[in-house]
């Protein structure tokens, strides 16, 4: 819908007369579709859950299908009952949930098991949005409707009754087999509790023996109040009922979230839902929703577009989450509760590679405060986290927080300590892990210390992490060349010129694992001789990794024998069906052909991509979106660039889908993109000027951005040479 009507309505009953075009502003909230990737089908599964929560919110609420696990999330659209609402803090599939607690109303026998209370439910009765969760649960005469809206650690639900049955609520603290507590106060209409579940508590070094998820739930009319079990059971899950009158039809429920305390708990739920006004607080969260969602503003999309566009969008801004709890934070680094912000739910593996990039354009203003959370959990516990969740996890390799960091400073971003940041990485960069002579460092073994650069040990001396001593070697090495370029970046901005000089060579040596006899990259075994060829992968393999020098693309191409020989290697990778764009170290190279003086193939293969890969529908996005880089990818392709080294703040230019796009930068500047004949039967690139200059080069800069420049494109049915001649810096 449009707030047209409304809004001219209230001008005209106001003034007198209806101005401005501001005022006829399109509800974007109504173009996300959250169901997008809940499920699995022709395109893929996306893993991906329809949460009501604000932008970076800190509990995120779901309708639970399934109890989540790793793998496993709270909810998919193929199941057939829902057993609760969560309150999640579950970035995605192979992470588990933690402090989490679950809502769920009851009519009839009280259950406490999840398959017991679990009631069926039809999608012809569920709506799911941003700002707004509806669904009908059980059958006939004896249905409940369930309604939900949130803020950033809370929420408020709606519950109506069948007639003629009991009426309760259940608040599950814990599952079997997690020691969570419960305490009632009929007096004060409230349900208090904690959960200390932590999917992660064995996958990293620390205890954590303070941490707990707190909640506090009230209700809007007077209940009966009792906890369960009625004696300690471990295989039992902890929890209470609130039950109401038998002419109870309607109930209302406010839950507010802490990782510090359930007062904390109890202060959050006062500062952002004190009343019992449902629709306020959905109108708030959706004006916040609408807030960020216009920071990008397109023309020229179909209706199907659209909803892409604005769900992918909505997807890449839930993560980080945000751990500030008004002024302070619990900190699972050093088990303290802190003054001061933070975030959590980093997934620097995925997002180093575009959504974090998104996040400088259409939410600058939380630049600062993500990396300055970063350096805390340094302070706290040693190390810049890779997989935050909320602690250390040691899930996939490199330390691509070096990278998040090397892109904020050369963006000029600013809230954080630039000494700190590099005292932090210069340690990932030269301090080998403890144990690491003596640890393969393989993906989820409990039980290690913090592994940081897996093989780092190794590598200082070889220049590449041996396959016969640590696992994932071959991209360990390619991860570690280009977070060594990151490093360098850091060093040279803080004024460091022989520290830059070094490790800027150090970022070549992807070149040491390079087979020039097969002229793709290969793990190494520790004597220098090669290992097999599908040896020492992190999901992928050599087809894909050998494309993976996001920093030097140039050298690459030397590598390979010029340019001519890349673009044939390109041609097979892409003909031959290697491309795997369900998993992140794909999703540069269609962009490589801008390098190698074939752009007129970048614009072919992305476009291809965006039609193939993602849909408006349950099984819209093809692999885990993981906290948003699957989706980061189809806003920026879709805009018509991706940031190949998204720390050098270039985006090469593809084939935009818009007609036209305007990006508000937060200095309130507007950065333009006009495509002109845009659409689907011109996907190429004639001709492109930038403010008027002809460009010659297929490449846009932050800097363009922010200076709040119009890149003009004109579009053709044709391939083009547009862009054929530019050299990428060390290409031969």
């Amino acid at each position: 819908m449009r707030r047209c009507a409304v809004l001219a309505s209230v001008l005209l009953a106001v003034s007198g007369s209806v101005v401005g075009r501001a005022a006829c502003a399109e509800d974007l909230v109504d173009l996300v579709h959250p169901l997008i990737g809940t499920g699995g089908g022709p395109i893929g599964y996306g893993r991906t859950m329809p949460v009501v929560t604000p932008p970076f919110g800190m509990t995120g609420w779901v309708a639970q299908t399934r109890q989540s696990g790793h793998p496993g999330l709270s909810y998919y659209y193929k199941d057939r009952s829902i057993s609760g609402f969560v309150g999640t803090h579950q970035a995605a599939l192979w992470m588990g949930d933690y402090g989490e607690v679950v809502i769920m109303p009851e009519s009839g026998e009280a259950r406490t098991l999840p398959a017991e209370r679990a009631l069926p439910f039809s999608h012809r009765d569920e709506v799911a949005r941003p700002d707004y969760y509806r669904v009908v649960m059980g059958e006939g005469g004896q249905a409940i409707r369930a309604e939900m809206t949130a803020a950033a650690h809370s929420a408020l639900f709606r519950f109506r009754f069948p007639a003629g049955a009991a009426r309760r609520v259940l608040v599950e603290a814990s599952r079997a087999g997690v020691a969570g507590g419960v305490r009632v106060d009929e007096a004060k209409g409230e349900i208090a509790g904690y959960n200390p579940r932590r999917s992660d508590a064995d996958l990293g070094p620390l205890t954590l023996p303070r941490f707990r998820g707190y909640f506090v739930v009230q209700f809007s009319r007077p209940a009966r109040m009792s906890t369960y079990p009625a004696m300690p059971a471990p295989d039992r899950p902890t929890g209470a009922f609130a039950t109401f009158d038998a002419g109870t039809d309607e109930v209302e429920v406010r839950v507010g979230t802490s990782f510090i305390s359930v007062e904390q708990a109890r202060e959050n739920l006062r500062r952002e839902i004190p009343g019992w006004d449902f629709e306020t607080v959905r109108r708030a969260l959706h004006d916040v929703w609408q807030e960020k969602l216009d920071r990008i503003a397109v023309e020229g999309l179909n209706g199907e577009q659209r909803h892409i566009f604005y769900t992918a969008l909505y997807h890449a801004l839930l993560y980080p989450r945000s751990l500030s709890e008004y002024g302070r934070y619990y900190s699972a680094f050093d088990d303290r509760v802190h003054e001061g912000d933070s975030y959590t739910d980093f997934a620097t593996w995925d997002v180093f590679r575009a959504e974090f990039s998104l996040l400088t354009l259409v939410a600058p203003e939380r630049i600062g405060g993500m990396i300055q959370a970063l350096l805390q959990d340094y302070q706290q516990g040693g190390w810049m986290p890779k997989w935050p969740n909320p602690s250390y996890t040691n899930i996939m390799i490199g330390t691509h927080a070096d990278a998040l960091v090397a892109e904020a400073i050369g963006k000029g971003f600013t809230g954080f300590d630039r000494a700190l940041a590099w005292e932090a990485v210069r340690k990932d960069a030269t301090v080998p892990p403890d144990g690491d002579a003596t640890n393969d460092w393989r993906d989820r073994k409990p039980g290690t210390p913090y592994e940081a650069r897996g093989g780092l040990s190794y590598a200082l001396r070889l220049g590449y992490v041996p396959a016969d001593r640590t696992a994932e070697a071959a991209s360990g090495t390619l991860d570690d060349a280009y977070d060594d370029w990151c490093v360098a970046q850091v060093a040279r901005a803080v004024g460091r010129q022989a520290d830059y000089e070094q490790f800027l060579r150090r970022s070549g040596d992807y070149r040491t694992i390079f087979n020039p006899a097969t002229r793709f990259m290969q793990a190494r075994n520790l004597d220098g001789s090669w290992a097999g060829p599908d040896v020492g992968w992190t999901e992928g393999g050599k087809w894909v990794y050998t494309f993976d020098v996001l920093h030097d693309v140039g050298g690459l191409i030397g590598l390979m024998g010029g340019r001519d020989a890349l673009a044939a290697r390109l041609d097979r990778y892409f003909d031959g069906d290697y491309n795997w764009h369900s998993n992140e170290p794909s999703h540069h190279v269609p962009y490589l052909y801008d390098f190698v003086g074939q752009p007129w193939k970048t614009q072919e293969r992305v476009r291809a991509i965006m039609r193939t890969e993602y849909a408006d529908r349950v099984s819209g996005l093809d692999g885990d979106d993981d906290c948003g880089q699957m989706s980061a990818w189809y806003v920026f392709s879709a805009l018509g660039f991706y940031p190949v080294n998204p720390a050098s703040g270039i985006y090469m230019i593809g084939s935009p889908l818009v007609s036209r796009a305007r990006l508000r930068m937060g200095d309130g500047r507007v950065f333009s993109v006009v495509a002109d004949r845009g659409a689907a039967e011109a996907p190429y690139i004639r001709s492109a000027t930038l403010d008027g200059v002809a460009l010659a080069s297929p490449m846009v800069t932050y800097r363009d951005m922010v200076d709040g420049r119009t890149l003009y494109l004109v579009m053709g049915a044709k391939p083009s040479r547009w862009g054929a001649s530019w050299v990428a810096p060390g290409a031969r």
